[in-house]
């Protein structure tokens, strides 16, 4: 049977993150996806225009149909804007015998808060513990854990702290890092992988394009798509970054503001 994932997360109404970035990376990557929407947002290529959080019984119900009846090897989890959504979705995923992949959604590309304060302890005390692999970027690691890193040395730092709550891997994303704080002499998207014992240092072009809407979204979701095919963490957070690298740099002018990462880019190539 053809690998099945389920993304938990926001609907994105402009196609280049959310719900919609899950499903399209795991059919570039031979998974069959599938979907519990938590949010319905009005977003497009400037920013977030509104949003509003689905009530948590239609989240349960969606989960439950999906998972009871068809069955999923991961799943994944995005946009969760409130505490009582989170304790729901982590209380769901740690009642699923499969992996589960948890990016921290805080802010959005543009800017917008897509999680609100109040549920900002839920996800340190409930939802991490139950993550597989959790994935925050700099400014996430900084709202979760108060470590604000500065320096690729600083990542280690930045892993340790969210190890603290629980998930088995951590996967820090550095591509938010300035440029005078990146290694001597070079132009590279680092991001550190570790489960507090072995360190895996991804490296890869830095592509100077603006268009990278959803860019998080899908690196949590091909990792999650690896994980279904049977890899292992390490393996598919290395498959995964190497997916993302090629889809930023196909990232294309969408609206007038910033436009999606090219999910398809290994059909064209």
């Amino acid at each position: 049977m053809i690998p099945r994932g389920l993304t938990v997360a926001g609907s994105d109404s402009g196609g280049g993150a959310g719900i919609q970035a899950d499903l399209k990376t795991m059919l570039a990557l031979g998974v069959h996806g599938m979907s519990v929407i938590t949010a319905v947002t009005a977003q497009n290529s400037l920013g977030v225009q509104g949003a509003w959080e689905l009530p948590v019984q239609a989240v349960r119900a969606q989960y439950r149909s999906v998972v009871d009846d068809i069955g999923v090897q991961a799943v994944k989890t995005g946009m969760l804007a409130s505490a009582e959504l989170v304790e729901a979705v982590a209380e769901l995923i740690s009642g699923t015998d499969a992996p589960a992949v948890v990016d921290p959604v805080g802010v959005s590309k543009h800017g917008d808060p897509l999680l609100a304060a109040s549920a900002l302890d839920s996800v340190r005390t409930k939802l991490l513990p139950a993550a597989t692999v959790a994935t925050p970027n700099l400014d996430e690691v900084a709202q979760l854990t108060g470590v604000h890193v500065e320096s690729e040395d600083d990542l280690r730092r930045a892993a340790a702290a969210v190890l603290e709550y629980g998930p088995r891997w951590a996967l820090i994303k550095g591509g938010h890092l300035p440029g005078d704080a990146r290694r001597a002499g070079g132009n590279e998207a680092v991001d550190l992988l570790t489960d507090g014992s072995a360190e895996y240092w991804l490296r890869a072009p830095r592509h100077d394009n603006r268009h990278t809407h959803g860019t998080g979204c899908t690196l949590a979701s091909a990792v999650a798509s690896g994980l279904a095919k049977g890899l292992t963490v390490p393996e598919a957070v290395t498959a995964a970054k190497e997916y993302v690298t090629g889809a930023i740099a196909a990232g294309f002018a969408l609206g007038a503001g910033i436009g999606p990462v090219d999910h398809g880019w290994r059909f064209r190539n």
